[in-house]
């Protein structure tokens, strides 16, 4: 099997399309808006005002085509008041009145985010399962990062693989209006 070299990027664009792509399916994604056809739209807001300026992007590539990618945030990473302005736009646009769910969602997920600075895996995806790429883009950020880190984790198949890397579950909650089931999942160091 050819490897899988990660990079930083800042094609926003490109790490979209991959994130849409993985993204198809999943659960939570599903729940907020099950036509995958604006959810490039939705990870693009993500990526540019969500994580935006200080956040790091890491792209993988194998056999020189892009594969996955992987969004991170720093300790103590603070969203502009202008990209929570822009980014509620973008969201009310793209997802109509399903917006009401991304509200929600971020709601949610504030209750169980550590209070402590740590390293936040925001969005994390390759279209192709079980290649091995989420593992060599966890690998290369795991490394480079000093301190403790957090996610969420929206889909039960991929709890083990964070679990691999020293995530331990620290709760299961599930989304209101019939929502799914996310993990909360943190490691100490």
């Amino acid at each position: 099997m050819v490897p899988v070299t990660i990079t930083q990027t800042k094609d926003v664009e490109l790490a979209s399309a991959l994130l849409a792509q993985a993204f198809a399916d999943d659960p939570v994604t599903v729940w907020m808006d099950p036509d995958t056809s604006r959810h490039r739209a939705m990870f693009r807001t993500l990526l540019v005002h969500s994580h935006g300026r200080g956040s790091t992007l890491d792209l993988a590539m194998r056999d020189g085509q892009p594969v996955g990618a992987a969004a991170w945030d720093p300790p103590g990473h603070k969203i502009s008041m202008w990209d929570q302005i822009v980014s509620s736009w973008e969201f009310f646009r793209t997802l109509g009145s399903r917006v009401n769910r991304g509200i929600k969602l971020e709601t949610e997920f504030a209750k169980y985010r550590p209070k402590e600075p740590h390293w936040y895996l925001g969005q994390i995806g390759a279209p192709v399962k079980g290649a091995g790429i989420g593992t060599a883009l966890l690998t290369h950020r795991l490394e480079q990062i000093d301190g403790p880190a957090y996610l969420e984790c929206s889909n039960a198949l991929n709890v083990p693989l964070y679990e691999r890397f020293g995530f331990q579950v620290t709760e299961e909650f599930e989304l209101p209006l019939d929502g799914p089931k996310v993990w909360a999942m943190y490691r100490p160091m």
